[in-house]
């Protein structure tokens, strides 16, 4: 199945590539989504004026937020990849 082109596909296995497509996107999406809840929140910490230690967690906040981008989107192009070559079901 591997070496099958989208034309050579039964209707099923067509549409089961189609939703594990679909499935991706929604998994960068979630991710996106929570590298900006990070950039919020430690953008929130750092509105707080009593007390300056918590500007640590303001820092760690904006770290996490881009490393979650920046694993969002290596894992999207990496699922992307295997699935345009059909190698997608040894993940």
């Amino acid at each position: 199945m591997e070496k099958d082109t989208e034309n050579d596909l039964i209707v099923r296995d067509f549409l089961a590539r189609q939703r594990t497509t679909l499935a991706n996107d929604r998994t960068l999406l979630s991710y996106i989504r929570t590298s900006l809840y990070f950039l919020v929140s430690g953008t929130a910490l750092f509105q707080v004026k009593g007390l300056n230690h918590i500007r640590n967690f303001g820092y760690l906040a904006f770290a996490l937020s881009i490393i979650f981008l920046i694993v969002g989107i290596i894992n999207y192009f990496r699922v992307r990849k295997r699935l345009q070559k059909g190698h997608y079901t040894k993940m």
